[in-house]
């Protein structure tokens, strides 16, 4: 079936979304629903030209099912096979929000941040120079700075608004950190502590072959919330004890990609709740299944 005909059958069907019957609405919708992204721009087009509010809000209910649809798949595949690209993976979760947000942008604003860093940088510093110059260039030069989310706002947990305002909560600050630094080959990785996200840097790259055992592996902690300052497994210990919190193995060591995404997308769906926002909520959890 050629093009034009199978864009002349798609607006057919756009053109019966005003169908009172729910079943055959029902029908038509998942007719649509088959062409997938392919879609959107006919749908788009169409939304502009009516003026019927009902078949405007069904459009509009088609394409969110569609982006949704689309970016579960995505999330999908990213956790079985692209997990080692933390940048996408926050992208992904960007897209939730934001669902025409290109990958593009995120790339070209954390290359420009990784060129500034790469050009303090050499190979006579030690681990705790080369950190302090990310630190430099990241919180002074660019002036980025950790904020407690009070408002329950879920833009400060996405990649796409830390870069855009330089204003983030702990796990975003800490993911735009662990992309900058593991593209410099400084080997730093996530942390996930309860209610909070640190960082380990390590005395050797993460290897699924050779895991980290225990929490001598790791030189020193960051924390990017407090312009990436660095402290001690120690002050871990005196948080946790302080939190009432069990200490356990994980609590020192790297965790996943896929751990610290599933942390990005708790930490909105915990936004979502807070400030009333149910139905966004359930969409979310729906979508974290994605990574199971």
């Amino acid at each position: 079936m050629n093009r034009d005909s199978t864009n002349q059958e798609l607006l057919a069907l756009i053109s019966m979304l005003d169908e009172p019957d729910n079943k055959a609405l029902g029908f038509i919708s998942d007719q649509i629903l088959e062409y997938g992204v392919d879609a959107i721009p006919t749908l788009e087009e169409a939304w502009e030209n009516t003026f019927d509010n009902l078949l405007q809000e069904r459009i509009e209910d088609i394409i969110h099912h569609i982006q949704q649809k689309t970016l579960f798949y995505e999330l999908n595949n990213w956790a079985n096979f692209e997990d080692t690209d933390l940048a996408k993976g926050s992208y992904l979760v960007s897209r939730f929000h934001y669902p025409t947000l290109k990958q593009e942008i995120i790339n070209s604003t954390i290359a420009r941040l990784r060129i500034d860093i790469w050009l303090e940088l050499n190979d006579e510093l030690t681990a705790l120079e080369k950190i302090k110059v990310l630190n430099y260039i990241l919180f002074v030069v660019r002036k980025f700075k950790g904020v407690i989310n009070e408002d329950g706002n879920p833009r400060l947990t996405l990649i796409n608004m830390l870069l855009e305002n330089h204003k983030g909560d702990a796990i975003s600050l800490g993911v735009l950190y662990i992309i900058l630094a593991q593209s410099l080959d400084l080997p730093v990785y996530g942390v996930d502590l309860p209610q909070h996200f640190i960082l380990a840097y390590t005395r050797r790259p993460m290897n699924e072959k050779k895991p980290f055992l225990d929490a001598s592996e790791v030189l020193f902690y960051i924390n990017p919330f407090r312009q990436g300052a660095i402290f001690t497994i120690k002050q871990i210990e005196h948080y946790l004890k302080q939190m009432n919190v069990e200490l356990q193995p994980s609590h020192f060591l790297p965790c996943s990609n896929q751990i610290i995404i599933r942390r990005m997308m708790t930490e909105i769906l915990q936004s979502y709740s807070r400030s009333g926002k149910e139905e966004m909520a359930r969409e979310l959890q729906a979508l974290m299944k994605a990574l199971d």
